[in-house]
């Protein structure tokens, strides 16, 4: 799930190429942050230092999404979906969001990754546990042995071990599970590390987002310590011209944030 954007270099991050009236119309509140996308938002931290994260962890609440807006159609239209569901073709608007955590895919095409999809597809709502190394598809996680449901609290580390491969680990505090990827090999730079809410690519392009409402990435961690996270690590999504996802500014601590669906800043974390 990787970061898809125009690079015009803009402070700590990158910034998409947009129109100005776009900024000044839909980025009211949100030019605080250093960049933004059309796919991804939430926080990064980057360095040009090959090596400088080992390590990325966090928590999050799984998100409930809902079902987007209906569209008004026509009589036409009516029959064809007609059709097509005779067909076993769904005609409904299908969109995602995953929530996860990272290292690389900032500033590079480098990414190893694991999270939570959050989606509404073909009418109902789906939600299951993944992680993936790019260039591969994601891997999903059984849901057999794995469930993840809505307001469910996950926790996610991702290490590199002292013999050169990689640990995925995800925890589901709430039905009470561990999941442990070892021996993972991986061979990103390690240049940057994310804490990510995300509208993926299907079907080699970037989906529409689902309306996820609010969560909150908490404890979060990189190299074993503090983030020490700013305004200028954070970043907003922005599809059709306008902010679809926003986090809040980090909490007192450095190590947390709100992020919520839409252009509306949230309150950022009180402690």
């Amino acid at each position: 799930m990787q970061l898809w954007r125009y690079k015009t270099k803009k402070g700590r991050g990158h910034r998409v190429r947009i129109p100005h009236e776009v900024q000044q119309a839909e980025f009211i509140g949100a030019s605080q942050f250093g960049w933004s996308s059309t796919n991804w938002s939430g926080y990064a931290v980057s360095s040009s230092d090959k090596g400088a994260y080992s390590s990325v962890s966090g928590s999050w609440t799984v998100p409930a999404v809902k079902a987007p807006p209906i569209q008004p159609v026509t009589p036409w239209q009516k029959v064809l979906q007609f059709i097509l569901s005779l067909l076993g073709i769904s005609t409904g608007k299908d969109v995602y969001s995953a929530s996860w955590i990272g290292i690389d895919g900032f500033n590079n095409s480098n990414l190893i990754q694991t999270g939570t999809a959050q989606n509404y597809v073909n009418g109902k709502t789906q939600y299951y546990a993944w992680w993936e190394i790019l260039p591969n598809p994601e891997t999903v996680i059984d849901p057999s042995k794995y469930p993840v449901n809505a307001g469910d609290k996950m926790q996610a580390n991702i290490s590199k071990q002292s013999d050169g491969t990689w640990t995925i680990q995800l925890i589901d505090w709430t039905q009470g599970w561990t999941f442990a990827k070892k021996g993972v090999n991986y061979t990103g730079p390690q240049t940057s590390a994310e804490w990510i809410e995300e509208a993926p690519e299907v079907n080699l392009g970037i989906a529409a987002l689902a309306d996820y409402g609010e969560t909150a990435f908490q404890s979060c961690m990189v190299n074993g310590g503090n983030p020490q996270l700013t305004a200028g690590d954070g970043g907003v999504m922005y599809q059709n011209n306008q902010v679809v996802s926003i986090p809040s500014l980090p909490g007192p601590q450095q190590n947390d944030f709100n992020i919520a669906y839409g252009s509306q800043m949230p309150k950022p974390p009180s402690s």
